[in-house]
C-alpha cells in the first residue's frame, strides 16, 4: 500500500520560514515525480513545487524565489523549503507522487498524502 504523508507544518509570522517534509512507504521517490499542492480557505487547490525524477524543477509564480523543493532520495524525503512567508501562503499542503506528470496540476497524480497546516499570521 501506498502512503505519503506531508509534516512540519506550523504558525509562524510573515517574513518567517519553514521546512516541510513529504515520506513516502509502498513506492521509491526515485521512480516518481513529487509535488507539493495546497489549499487555501475558500480556494481551490494549486499546484506549487514539483520535483521530476531525472531532476528537474518547477514551480508556481506565486512561490517561485520563495520556496525550494529538494529530495533526499537515499532517505526517500522530498522537502519544500518556504521562506519569505505571506499570510496568503496560509493553507493546508499537501504532497503527491506521479508517475508520468511534473506538471502543478492535481489530475496528473497518482497518490496523495494527508496534508499539513501552515499558518502564516501578519
Amino acid at each position: 500500500e501506498v502512503q505519503l504523508q506531508a509534516f512540519g507544518g506550523g504558525s509562524v509570522q510573515a517574513g518567517g520560514s519553514l521546512r516541510l517534509s513529504c515520506v513516502a512507504s509502498g513506492l521509491t521517490f526515485d521512480d516518481y515525480n513529487i509535488g507539493w499542492f495546497r489549499r487555501a480557505p475558500g480556494k481551490e487547490r494549486e499546484g506549487i513545487a514539483s520535483t521530476g525524477r531525472y531532476g528537474s524543477r518547477g514551480y508556481a509564480d506565486s512561490v517561485k524565489g520563495r520556496f525550494i523543493i529538494s529530495s533526499d532520495n537515499a532517505k526517500n524525503v522530498v522537502y519544500l523549503e518556504m521562506n519569505s512567508l505571506k499570510p496568503e501562503d496560509t493553507a493546508v499542503y499537501y504532497c503527491a507522487a506521479s508517475l508520468s506528470s511534473t506538471a502543478l496540476i492535481p489530475e496528473g497524480y497518482d497518490y496523495w498524502g494527508q496534508g499539513t497546516l501552515v499558518t502564516v499570521s501578519s
